[in-house]
């Protein structure tokens, strides 16, 4: 399964495996991405590392132990919120990669399995994303009989506090893609699988 390092100090962005200066062609542009890393993942990392220098608990937990701590209590639900969408980013950033890749045998027999082909996998996650309501997310995952299914999460929850193992995911709260679609989802998630990176995907698989 993805983990961040497990960072007990100070939370930290995530080195991306690509320039920010370059984008994530030939999606994302690099406005679009100096915005939505520098300026919208960043101001989670700081509020969380606010709430952790004021909390000694928080701060000797990991970024996992954090968000399951947090998620069912209301009281930390600005905690959680941050925390959450810090490993969403992370994880996200992951998913991608320029000019994608393509899908692993293991990963294609999985989809196969579960959705009837690669193609048929794809008309079901971009459906979900785009009648996902408000702001979240929508993952491909396995669930603990390891079979595969698409999930729509709001805001910033995530599939593994029910359960569920992450593969996949699509950002789509709005900033994900203003600059470059307005607020076009359905052409950013046509455009989405361009810059998959199955190989990360098809790691995640147990």
């Amino acid at each position: 399964m993805f983990r961040l390092a497990l960072v007990r100090l100070q939370h930290a962005l995530p080195t991306l495996p690509y320039p920010v200066q370059e984008g994530i062609p030939p999606v994302i542009s690099p406005k679009q991405l100096d915005l939505h890393y520098n300026k919208h993942h960043n101001a989670y990392v700081t509020k969380l590392n606010g709430f952790c220098a004021a909390d000694a608990k928080l701060k000797s937990q990991s970024l996992e132990e954090i968000i399951k701590a947090t998620a069912s209590d209301p009281t930390k639900k600005p905690v959680f919120n941050n925390a959450a969408q810090h490993y969403n980013h992370s994880f996200y950033w992951s998913c991608l990669k320029p000019n994608g890749s393509a899908v692993p045998s293991k990963l294609e027999a999985a989809l196969k399995a579960n959705f009837g082909s690669v193609d048929e996998f794809k008309a079901k996650f971009e459906a979900s994303a785009v009648g996902n309501f408000g702001s979240g997310w929508t993952w491909l995952v396995q669930k603990p009989d390891g079979k595969l299914d698409i999930v729509n999460t709001s805001n910033a929850a995530v599939p593994f506090t029910d359960g569920l193992t992450p593969l996949l995911t699509a950002d789509v709260w709005e900033h994900a893609y203003y600059v470059d679609f307005l607020n076009r989802r359905d052409s950013y998630l046509q455009s989405f699988w361009k810059i998959v990176n199955w190989d990360f995907v098809a790691s995640n698989l147990k």
